[in-house]
């Protein structure tokens, strides 16, 4: 009995082992046929603009192989060769070509990706195209690669002399640091795009002057260099604008300052008579700190949009004097924990020692102005008795905790209640057709809003005029 279930155990064992034997002789066979066909996760490999001479991020293609069997991939290179501008890593392996591949059944390779453009002589962006071919059993096929060059002048580390105008022809990008040295312009014209390396800032210096001439069709651009989609609404990629102590003359006019650290740092005043930063039809978005950091300076704003700022949307620090008309805040930051309301205001700062040092805050003016975000307090007042501490809003809409009964402090102020923006999520901060905001707000000598809408005897509280105007 006991001989018999041996037997019979051995048999079933023998027979498991011939099975799984046989099985992986089969997977392990390669497939000749010729009908044979790889897929691909995607049929073209696509680069977003690339600023020649700068490498692109890394693609990834990836290379299945449905049949059953293992199959030879005799062959696989770049149409182009050795002159292509792009460049393989196959399967772990850096090589523009490989032979003799095997892939097993209902397996898959890795091949990453990776473009260097050539410059020329255009201005605008330019194709660049190639494709990987892959041999297998005598068929061909290929799947396409496409990036869009993009010519530029490089800055790195530069400073910049004399009276210079930038123009759209070419974008700039920017290495380290650029600085507007003492005395000199930088004017900058419609249509502009300045692009930032990591870690790379602006500087306006002592006497210095920047002039971002945009319009409402081809407004100024700041941002960090890497153009594609993972980087579009990504903060904390560049530095910032750095408009020094003494600067002067500062004039922002549409223009689009977007995912950086700091977004625009005014420091100190330049002359009591004159703004050291006119600041006029501009975004300033998906920062990680600030968005306007003042520093016992002199601002003033019409048709502005601030949003989605790490710390405060507009930061006074140290007093001096401010006046913002037809502004927009909403700051609805989510990439990490804000610490700042919105709005901070203050009338001192420290020395070296901890010591408090008062400044006159002589104004701090916002009107017609919307001031929203995720936060149950979004303004904050932090002031030092011995100096002035003027600040008032007036028709604003304002998301506050703080009493507001104060009429010299607030006029005629819509508080807590939802500006109902249009889209939030996709940084639209239009003002949709319930909003409470529509007709709310005063003549204020500002007639147009960011986008030329004609605002009317009764204009709309932020930078945008809702539709129904137009």
């Amino acid at each position: 009995m006991n001989n018999t279930i041996t037997r019979r155990t051995t048999f079933f064992i023998l027979a498991a082992l011939l099975l799984l034997f046989f099985s992986c002789k089969k997977n392990d066979k390669i497939d000749t046929s010729s009908g044979l066909k790889l897929t691909f996760s995607t049929d073209t490999v696509y680069f977003d603009t690339v600023f020649t001479t700068v490498g692109s991020i890394t693609q990834k293609l990836i290379v299945h192989n449905e049949n059953t069997n293992k199959v030879l991939i005799s062959s696989i290179q770049l149409a182009g060769g050795l002159a292509s501008v792009y460049k393989l890593n196959i399967d772990g392996i850096s090589t523009d070509f490989a032979q003799n591949v095997e892939l097993p059944g209902k397996d898959s390779i890795y091949i990453f990706v990776r473009v260097t453009v050539d410059p020329d002589n255009q201005g605008n962006p330019f194709a660049v195209t190639d494709s990987i071919m892959f041999m297998t059993n005598g068929n061909q096929q290929k799947v396409q690669l496409l990036a869009w060059g993009q010519n530029a002048n490089f800055y790195r580390n530069q400073i910049l002399q004399g009276n210079q105008v930038w123009d759209s022809l070419r974008a700039h990008v920017i290495y380290g640091s650029l600085r507007i040295d003492t005395g000199s312009t930088l004017t900058l014209m419609p249509g502009t795009k300045v692009y930032f390396h990591q870690k790379s800032c602006l500087s306006v210096s002592y006497g210095a002057s920047l002039t971002l001439a945009g319009n409402l069709d081809h407004p100024v651009r700041f941002q960090g260099d890497r153009l594609d989609p993972f980087y579009r609404d990504l903060p904390g990629q560049w530095e910032g604008i750095q408009l020094e102590s003494g600067s002067k003359d500062n004039n922002f006019n549409y223009a689009i300052i977007k995912n950086g650290t700091l977004g625009v740092f005014v420091d100190s005043i330049g002359s009591s008579y004159q703004p050291t930063l006119r600041l006029d039809n501009t975004v300033i978005q998906n920062m990680t700190s600030d968005g306007l950091l003042a520093y016992g300076t002199y601002i003033e704003s019409t048709n502005c949009v601030i949003t989605n700022c790490g710390g405060a949307a507009v930061d006074v620090i140290n007093g001096g004097s401010y006046d913002f008309r037809q502004l927009t805040v909403g700051n609805f930051w989510t990439s990490s924990v804000r610490m700042s309301p919105s709005i901070y205001l203050s009338n001192f700062t420290y020395d070296t020692l901890g010591n408090k040092k008062p400044n006159p805050l002589t104004k701090a003016f916002f009107g017609n102005t919307i001031i929203a975000g995720s936060e149950a307090e979004e303004t904050g007042m932090d002031s030092d008795p011995s100096v002035a501490f003027e600040f008032t809003f007036d028709h604003c809409l304002i998301r506050t905790l703080k009493n507001t009964a104060d009429p010299l402090r607030y006029i005629e102020c819509l508080v807590n209640q939802d500006p109902k923006f249009v889209d939030i999520e996709h940084d639209n901060f239009e003002i949709d057709s319930i909003s409470p905001a529509i007709d709310k707000g005063i003549p204020m000598g500002v007639p147009f809003d960011i986008k030329g809408i004609d605002r009317g005897s009764a204009p709309d509280l932020g930078a945008f005029e809702y539709f129904k105007h137009r």
